[in-house]
């Protein structure tokens, strides 16, 4: 998809969406108001002045929620059916987003019926939108009133697959008039080329860089007013992602190997730090509780603290209660032999050095909690991979290990909700840290949360 003239198309349905969001729950107020339809135990619901702070909440964020879950992505290729989920993946945020404006806010909804005939004529409206509109574009692309004539140039290998990997859609778009063979043909070509079909943007393919004729290539493009795209073929990655950026104003091509920073990392990051205070709220009185419990059953702390990695390696203090024996870090080395995980990783069933009290708190999960500081200090997030001791990440062997610290380190993961310490070979653990990074989403966040409430009350997988 080209990105900048797709950037405007997002930007101008997301306009429509909120005018006709809004139009929509106009409708469904009014048809609740004149009282054509009456789901409320009472029979007469105010004016439209008492919902406006929902309104002012809907238009402007449905469109950005939208548009995190990839409705406005690719619209040409989607079915109904992802538009959908794609439209109810963004109504249970809305759904969030409003509960949270009346528990903190004290706001009151004064007609469920009117939230509830507002979502269903919303995702219909939102559906008979898209589908219009992608009918019309795609009936514009098919008579070549839209779309753009470009000119292929490069190698010929490089250029057939380029072509080759092209969808339906995007040969609509991208109409290619002409193709160059640069390792025939010189650069006066490309150039009268460019003159004959009056273009505006030459697509470069090279399978092996060629610095001295991309150069030129480039610099015949740039003298001509015309956009070069240069095809990174030559480049080989098998996870990171290229995207362009400027360094002291020169041009950068950047790999990234781990999300991006993003309005969906933004979200990630409020909600740790609420989740964080949230935590530490909700839970103090039974930090007070389990902290008399583990002082009183044992000699030593409350607590414990211990260097662990997190973000790209960077070491921290991660705070649990204690479940061990005062000198249990010293006990290590004698009790290396018997470690359960293959691995740099040390776990052993029935550990001697685990207190009684200790035991039910890690079967429990709550020798976990005081880790909700380190979340709110944004030293760890809710959800990621599992922060290790830095002494198990010196041990890494295999560089792809390393890669799990990429992102900042959470109180559960994907680990933790398939198999936790059933999982004895620490390869399966990494895969599936590098599973969670690869396709991250706040979707998958909220999905792994969700699944991790079960999985702490049932205590699965826990020793």
């Amino acid at each position: 998809m080209l990105s900048r003239r797709q950037e405007i198309v997002t930007l101008f349905s997301q306009f429509l969406d909120a005018l006709l969001l809004g139009a929509v729950f106009w409708v469904a107020h009014y048809l609740r108001w004149k009282q054509f339809i009456i789901w409320d135990d009472l029979w007469a619901i105010g004016s439209f002045s008492e919902f406006v702070w929902l309104l002012a909440i809907i238009m402007p964020f449905t469109p950005f929620l939208l548009e995190m879950q990839g409705f406005y992505n690719y619209p040409l290729e989607k079915t109904v059916w992802k538009s959908l989920r794609q439209i109810t993946g963004a109504a249970v945020w809305m759904a969030m987003i409003l509960g949270l404006a009346v528990i903190f806010l004290r706001l009151q909804v004064p007609s469920r019926s009117v939230l509830l005939l507002f979502a269903l004529f919303a995702t219909v409206a939102l559906l008979i939108r898209e589908r219009i509109g992608t009918a019309i574009y795609r009936r514009r692309l098919e008579r070549g009133a839209v779309g753009e004539r470009v000119v292929l140039a490069g190698e010929p290998d490089s250029m057939r697959n380029l072509l080759a990997s092209f969808t339906p859609t995007l040969r609509l778009e991208l109409r290619i008039v002409a193709e160059v063979n640069l390792e025939v043909l010189g650069i006066e070509a490309l150039v009268e080329t460019i003159h004959r079909h009056s273009v505006g943007r030459v697509i470069l393919a090279f399978d092996r860089i060629q610095l001295e004729k991309v150069q030129r290539a480039i610099e015949a493009c740039e003298t001509e007013g015309v956009e070069a795209w240069l095809s990174a073929d030559f480049i080989r990655t098998s996870v990171a992602r290229p995207t362009y950026e400027t360094l002291a104003r020169r041009p950068m091509l950047v790999f990234r190997a781990s999300p991006e920073m993003s309005w969906a990392m933004l979200i990630k990051a409020t909600m740790d730090r609420v989740g964080g205070a949230v935590g530490l709220i909700l839970f103090s009185p039974l930090f007070v509780l389990v902290a008399i419990l583990v002082k009183s059953s044992s000699k030593g702390p409350a607590f414990f603290r211990q260097r662990r990695a997190g973000l790209h390696g960077e070491s921290f203090n991660m705070w649990k209660f204690r479940t061990m024996v005062v000198d249990a870090e010293s006990q290590h080395d004698e009790l290396a032999m018997r470690n359960e995980m293959k691995g740099p990783v040390f776990k052993i069933h029935n550990d001697p050095r685990i207190t009684k009290i200790g035991r039910f708190l890690r079967r429990t999960s709550i020798d976990e909690l005081p880790q909700f500081l380190n979340v709110l200090r944004g030293e760890m997030s809710l959800v990621g991979p599992r922060p290790l001791p830095t002494y198990e990440v010196e041990k890494f062997e295999r560089v792809a290990h390393r890669r799990r610290l990429s992102m900042r380190p959470g109180l559960t993961c994907l680990w933790q909700i398939r198999g936790r310490n059933k999982v004895t070979d620490f390869d399966d653990w990494v895969r599936m840290d590098l599973e969670y990074i690869d396709n991250w989403s706040i979707a998958l966040d909220m999905y792994i949360l969700l699944c991790t409430v079960p999985v702490v009350l049932l205590a699965r997988g826990a020793k």
